[in-house]
């Protein structure tokens, strides 16, 4: 009788590790996919940035980046569950306090970088919708980023 118990104790113990690792290791997954996914908008954004400010104007460019606003803006908030705010993340509180906002920030985002991929044609085109797409990034930031 002492020797199942030890047993039962014994696996218990092994399948509660076994759990709390692959929760750790879940939410360190989770952290990095919306960190590549974030830092993917970053990299696209850069040469859109450039062409705000005067550099050449390319068309593919501009698409590409569209293009991946609107993948990203649909898996990213899926990517911050429940318990998934601490460890190596910039993410505030207020994601989870606020998640509707949150949530609704992005679908905003998705819905409005399909409007700008089918609006934007040309360099005008370009330099009236896309500073306005490009805002959105920022509000995010305010409230829901940590400061570096």
């Amino acid at each position: 009788m002492a020797r199942r118990l030890a047993l039962a104790v014994l696996a218990a113990s092994i399948l509660t590790t076994a759990v709390t690792g692959t929760v750790v290791v879940a939410q360190s997954d989770v952290i990095k996919t919306r960190q590549g996914l974030l830092k993917e908008f970053g990299r696209v954004t850069k040469p859109i940035g450039g062409m705000l400010k005067g550099e050449p104007f390319d068309l593919a460019t501009v698409q590409t980046a569209l293009d991946t606003y609107v993948k990203n803006a649909k898996e990213l908030p899926n990517l911050f569950p429940e318990g998934s705010g601490t460890g190596d993340t910039g993410a505030l509180p207020a994601i989870w306090a606020a998640g509707s906002d949150f949530k609704a920030r992005f679908a905003k985002f998705e819905t409005d970088a399909v409007a700008a991929r089918a609006a934007i044609t040309d360099e005008a085109s370009f330099k009236a919708t896309m500073p306005g797409l490009i805002r959105q990034c920022g509000g995010c930031h305010d409230s829901y980023r940590k400061k570096s």
